[in-house]
C-alpha cells in the first residue's frame, strides 16, 4: 500500500466487522481474528488481532520480524510469555482485564490462557506484520541438521516432533493425545509476573 492515503477516493474505508475476518479457528472457544489493511484500506501502521481461549489453551511460540505487539486483556487472564534476547530470559506477564504487555519486534513470545472466555487484543505497528511460528520452524528444519547442531539423535527428534503440525497458532491441537503429563520447569531466572492473581483457517497476508 503506498504511504500516502486517497481518502477522497470512493473506494476508501473506514469502517469493517472483525467478527466477519477469521484468521484461525481451533473450536466455537479458541479462534482469531484480524483486522488488516486488507480488510480497511483506510488503515496506516497499524492493525490487529482479536482473540479469544479457554482455560489451558496457548498461542503458540512465535516471533513478529516487522512489527512490535502489544497485548490488551479485555476479559480473562492471560501469561504473555517473553524471551528477551539482551538479558538471555525468559519474561512472564500475567494480565487481566485492563492491563497490557509490550512485546518488541522479533522478540519470541507466547501466550496461555489461564481462565475460560479469554480475550485480548493483539495490536501492532504495521498494516500487515509478518510471522514466524514455532510450528513452521520445528516442522520445516531438516532433522539431520537439528542432529548435527546440537547434537541430538535424530531418530529420537524425528519422533519428538513428529505430532507438530504446521500452522498451529492454538495449541495444543484438537487431536493432541500426549502420552505424558505437562509440568512447567521450575526456571532458571527469577520471572517478573505482574499483578498475579487467584481465579475462582484464513489465507491471510497477515501471516505471509
Amino acid at each position: 500500500m503506498s504511504s500516502s492515503i486517497d481518502f477522497s477516493s470512493p473506494s476508501i474505508q473506514f469502517y469493517f466487522d472483525l467478527n466477519k475476518s477469521q484468521l484461525f479457528k481451533k473450536d466455537s472457544q479458541n479462534f482469531i481474528n484480524v483486522l488488516g489493511v486488507s480488510e480497511l484500506n483506510s488503515l496506516k501502521g497499524t492493525s490487529m488481532l482479536d482473540t479469544f481461549l479457554s482455560k489451558g489453551n496457548i498461542v503458540e511460540p512465535h516471533y513478529h520480524q516487522n512489527a512490535a505487539e502489544l497485548v490488551y486483556c479485555i476479559s480473562g487472564c492471560a501469561i504473555v510469555s517473553i524471551y528477551n534476547p539482551f538479558m538471555k530470559q525468559l519474561m512472564q506477564f500475567t494480565i487481566t482485564p485492563g492491563q497490557v504487555t509490550n512485546v518488541p519486534q522479533g522478540w519470541w513470545h507466547y501466550i496461555e490462557a489461564q481462565t475460560d472466555h479469554t480475550h485480548f487484543l493483539a495490536i501492532f505497528d504495521s498494516n500487515t506484520p509478518e510471522v514466524i511460528l514455532g510450528s513452521d520452524i520445528l516442522k520445516f528444519t531438516p532433522p539431520n541438521i537439528m542432529a548435527k547442531t546440537y547434537c541430538l539423535d535424530e531418530q529420537l527428534w524425528k519422533q519428538a516432533v513428529g505430532p507438530v503440525k504446521p500452522g498451529t497458532f492454538i495449541g495444543p491441537h484438537k487431536d493432541c493425545r500426549p502420552n505424558y503429563h505437562y509440568q512447567q520447569p521450575y526456571p532458571l531466572y527469577a520471572p517478573h509476573y505482574s499483578n498475579p492473581v487467584n481465579h475462582q483457517q484464513k489465507n491471510h497476508p497477515f501471516y505471509s
